[in-house]
């Protein structure tokens, strides 16, 4: 199913980011060896960083899978803001994890995020964030930068939490 609220779907899997976006990209080593890989990609896969990094996810399907509407949401109460997303593409091993998934209709913004976690070839694990985003909500783009701001700081967590999850598969 096609109903993704942009027209640029796959950029953030090629890196070639597309204009008129903010652009996010973001690597942090979080562990060393297979045993890490293996569960940093099962807690990415299945929506586990996600909600251990303070987001609620409602998703069609426990993992991570192309055509997979997932709802996200973060905040508290009626101050809470839902995401709807959807899953474009999914890598599932041997050396490397994730997925993509991009807005759809009532997202506060526009645009795609894609999730990895990869062995390097001196046996580090480095988990990335690439993204492109804009604000199509009043209220977003009332935020201004502090939107960009939110969304790196996300990723800074979700690195800690992936990094916590492969120590102690280790």
């Amino acid at each position: 199913m096609n109903d993704y609220s942009y027209p640029e779907q796959g950029a953030s899997r090629t890196g070639e980011l597309p204009a008129g976006y903010n652009h996010l990209r973001h690597s942090a080593l979080i562990g060393r060896g297979r045993p890490a890989l293996a569960a940093a990609g099962a807690a990415l896969l299945e929506w586990r960083m996600h909600r251990l990094a303070g987001v609620r996810i409602d998703a069609a399907a426990d993992r991570a899978a192309p055509d997979v509407a997932v709802h996200c949401a973060i905040g508290l109460g009626s101050l809470r803001a839902g995401a709807p997303n959807r899953v474009l593409a999914v890598v599932d091993g041997p050396d490397r994890y994730g997925f993509t998934y991009g807005t759809r209709a009532g997202h506060l913004a526009q645009g795609e995020e894609t999730f990895l976690v990869e062995l390097a070839p001196d046996g580090g694990v480095r988990f990335s964030v690439t993204a492109f985003s804009r604000p199509v909500a009043w209220y977003a783009r009332l935020a201004g930068p502090l939107l960009p701001l939110a969304q790196r700081a996300f990723a800074r967590r979700c690195g800690r939490v992936l990094a916590r999850i492969a120590a102690d598969a280790g």
